[in-house]
């Protein structure tokens, strides 16, 4: 071979070279500059499914349906999937399986495979609070399935005298929003759950009380419809339990929050108020609703009641404070006050819960315990029937009773932290009167005691 060839085939080499490299970095780029889903998630809530992706970077999706057999297809640009599936539970979902596959060399398609017929919609969630950048897939019931979720209320007759008081109890955030977090992975969303349940079973043992939990499962509610839920029930208390979290951990001790029309009442209320309205943007709230902008339009309309609801508000959170602080830590001895986005309602009266500071690590502790919330709960009980039995609504058993039952005489079950002259002072009756009416030698009483209680003239 010449030296004219030899030096033709080099240059030959050195471009094939070029072009080979040229490739293999736009190959690397390319994979570089794809969003990863990191991690998938799954929800069961009574009416729909929630499935969340976890990704790396923002991402274009799009979504559409399939037919025989029943499928929905998420088609993500620009990704590649670096998830496990193996640990996700499908169970009580219309989710039979998930595959997925590269699309077009750099697109990701994942498929979810059905066992019923579902209505579905999806959003895109910037990143938020700690929270990674996520695409959140809705899989709506389009039936009601009636062996999920909580029982329907019953509705007494109005002609009914003796209704039982509906407390409706919310335990704040669920499914993707942890809410605060506390030493050895105590989250929030646990530890409400649990003592929301603990005291909607103390209240479902009470003689006229009948207490519904807004949340019954680990799944995200929007703050609005929290509050629909509860007027829905026909709730006379709406009750919304959290154990939030502050910059310090020397920050503790328990509160009781109203609603606020004009500022909070401290630097503490307006933190944690704006914490708990930013639950929507952790949780996933995928569109912008007009219903707000119409509630401001009809202010005007319910002022009158949204009065009385914050005056009902305010009583019934001394009542449950007090109480409560026979067992925890106050922050404040007095009630508070924020613009909680939950408390909104306007003619259910509507309190807001802060069992502790779960970034505290002695109080993360003690809501960690079961007896310690088990005792709390029975605290949050004692004061919610405080108020009830001092201002019952129209047409409730409670009231009933308080009037005499037809006799004249009243009965009265002894709550934690009862005094004889505490009971004497609510229905207006002198220590001797109780004692005397009871065969009381003394002062002495004990929890479950049923005291009669004399008619006033």
């Amino acid at each position: 071979m010449t030296n004219a060839g030899r030096t033709q085939n080099s240059r030959l080499l050195r471009n094939l070279l070029c072009v080979v490299v040229a490739i293999s970095l736009a190959i690397v780029a390319s994979a570089e500059a794809a969003t990863r889903v990191d991690g998938v998630r799954v929800w069961r809530a009574p009416d729909h499914t929630r499935l969340v992706f976890d990704l790396s970077a923002p991402a274009e999706h799009s979504l559409f349906t399939l037919e025989n057999p029943r499928r929905v297809v998420i088609d993500v640009s620009q990704a590649t999937f670096n998830a496990s599936l193996d640990k996700l539970n499908l169970s009580e979902t219309p989710i039979k399986g998930i595959r997925h596959a590269p699309r077009n060399g750099s697109d990701l398609r994942v498929v979810l495979d059905l066992s019923f017929d579902v209505k579905p919609k999806s959003f895109f969630l910037k990143s938020q609070a700690g929270a990674a950048d996520r695409l959140v897939v809705d899989l709506n019931d389009l039936q009601p399935r009636p062996e999920q979720g909580p029982p329907p209320v019953s509705v007494p007759e109005p002609a009914s005298s003796k209704r039982d008081i509906i407390v409706a109890i919310d335990a704040g955030h669920g499914g993707e929003d942890p809410g605060a977090l506390g030493p050895n992975r105590l989250q929030e969303k646990d530890v409400v759950f649990k003592i929301a349940k603990s005291l909607a079973d103390k209240l479902n043992r009470e003689p006229g009380y009948t207490a519904k939990l807004v949340r019954t499962g680990d799944y995200y509610i929007p703050l609005r419809e929290r509050r629909n839920i509860a007027r829905k029930m026909q709730a006379d208390l709406f009750m919304s339990i959290h154990a939030d979290a502050f910059t310090k951990p020397s920050a503790r001790g328990a509160s009781v929050f109203a609603l606020s029309r004009r500022g909070a009442t401290s630097e503490m209320a307006r933190f944690l108020a704006q914490r708990e309205n930013e639950s929507d943007l952790i949780g996933g709230v995928g569109s912008v609703s007009l219903e707000d902008k119409d509630e401001v339009l009809a202010g005007v309309l319910v002022d009158l009641s949204m009065t009385a609801t914050l005056g009902a508000s305010l009583q019934v959170g001394d009542f449950v404070l007090k109480s409560m602080g026979r067992v925890a830590h106050l922050h404040k001895h007095q009630v508070e006050q924020a613009g909680f986005a939950v408390l909104k309602s306007p003619d259910v009266p509507s309190i807001l819960v802060e069992t502790g500071f779960i970034s505290n690590p002695g109080e993360a502790k003690n809501l960690a315990s079961s007896s310690y919330r088990s005792k709390l709960a029975g605290q949050l009980l004692a004061g919610v029937k405080q108020y009830f039995h001092q201002y019952p609504p129209a047409g409730t058993y409670i009231s009933w009773q308080k009037s005499g039952g037809g006799s004249g005489v009243m009965e009265y079950t002894i709550s934690s932290g009862d005094t004889l002259s505490g009971i004497a002072q609510r229905f207006n009756i002198s220590v001797n009167q109780l004692q005397q009416f009871n065969g009381l030698n003394g002062h002495v009483i004990k929890v479950g005691q049923v005291l009669r209680i004399p008619p006033t003239t």
